[in-house]
């Protein structure tokens, strides 16, 4: 029996959780024990209790309740907590997901006491250091013993970094394993779609038979800088009313806490539609019945790519270049005119061709399997 301890923490991290969780019971053979931790990195219920009830994700073992604070404030008191549950657990390995400070205060924990780090989306660089994400992604990695990269690119970032991408033999921190396994959150997406909840949350809202753009804006970069956050919002009324459609924004606390009430109903007379925050399976709805994805999130430029809707990066860089390689995604940054000149392309000439970048949905079975051979 080995014991995994996965480290969560934000939202996008319980969801891929949810795909390592069904692989245990559908391959794991009885032969894995999951100890889930909960940092509380997210810790507003409708930005994490609702999916672990949604998905079925068993209950954590441990919640840290770190709560908010500065990175080196929230990744300290991680630390000290998780040392101490890893002292307690003892796992065969430590399971981490993505680039939150959840990710790299787990992975230095466990590293630190010469436990197995296994990194799920490995290899990820959007080669912007500005962005705390990067050192996360960075630092993980270079203290992982298994990196399950997603992407043919992710296994070229490791290779550019001096990582021996074909290493054999038993794996560790000096020479870990390296395994291209498609991505978790296709699996989920696969999984998720076409639920009866999810279409009663487009008839709730009256979209299943119109036409709509899907947005989100909840990087601090943007919804913190009020120039940035002006341009973006400036942009997406234009589009709406460009193209005589809503523009639906399912709204993190971050960007309501920076828009006045009376902002809001400036934006949404010129058709904006702010929402509270959507589940994953009220998500994966609107992505299937939207036109066109406008986003900063890392996490919804895929899953728009997985529901087969063109993408709009409102940042200047991202992660996903093959979305941008192949033209199913534009970086237009929070630069009002290149969001409506990027969206009015992505609408007009949509792309036609949709190949399997991801993987086949079946990751977290690759990954289960991986885990009980090597570790």
């Amino acid at each position: 029996m080995k014991k995994i301890l996965t480290v969560i923490g934000a939202r996008p991290q319980i969801i891929k959780a949810a795909a390592f969780s069904r692989a245990i019971a559908a391959v794991g053979n009885g032969e894995i024990e999951e100890v889930i931790v909960h940092t509380g990195q997210h810790y507003d219920e409708k930005m994490s209790q609702v999916f672990f009830d949604e998905m079925g994700i068993p209950a954590p073992k441990h919640n840290l309740e770190v709560g908010s604070g500065s990175h080196a404030t929230q990744t300290a008191r991680m630390l000290e907590s998780l040392e101490r549950v890893l002292r307690e657990e003892n796992p065969d390995g430590v399971l981490v997901y993505g680039d939150t400070n959840s990710t790299l205060a787990a992975a230095l924990a466990a590293s630190k006491l010469f436990i197995p780090v296994i990194h799920v989306e490995a290899g990820l660089r959007s080669f912007n250091k500005r962005m705390p994400e990067e050192i996360n992604r960075i630092a993980t990695d270079h203290v992982s013993t298994i990196l399950f990269a997603p992407t043919q690119t992710a296994i070229k970032n490791l290779q550019r970094e001096g990582f021996d991408v074909d290493a054999a033999g038993i794996p560790s921190i000096d020479k870990p394993l390296i395994v291209k396994c498609g991505d978790v959150m296709y699996d989920n997406a696969m999984y998720f779609q076409g639920r009866p909840e999810g279409q009663e949350y487009l008839n709730h809202l009256g979209l299943n038979h119109q036409r709509f753009v899907l947005a989100t804006v909840h990087r601090d970069n943007n919804t913190d800088s009020p120039e940035r956050l002006n341009a973006i919002l400036e942009a997406l009324a234009t589009i709406a009313d460009k193209n005589n459609m809503s523009v639906v924004l399912p709204s993190h606390p971050r960007l309501l806490s920076r828009l006045t009430d009376a902002e809001q109903q400036v934006w949404t007379a010129r058709g904006l539609q702010f929402l509270a925050p959507a589940s994953y399976v009220q998500m994966v709805a609107l992505l299937g019945a939207a036109t066109l994805v406008c986003t900063d999130s890392g996490g919804l430029q895929k899953e728009a790519y997985f529901m087969q809707k063109p993408c709009v990066i409102m940042r200047s860089e991202t992660e996903w270049v093959e979305l941008v390689e192949h033209g199913h995604a534009i970086v237009a940054d929070a630069d009002t005119q290149r969001i409506v000149e990027a969206a009015t392309k992505l609408i007009e000439h949509a792309p036609e061709q949709w190949p399997l970048l991801y993987g086949d949905g079946h990751a977290a079975e690759h990954i289960c399997k991986i885990i009980l051979e090597q570790l």
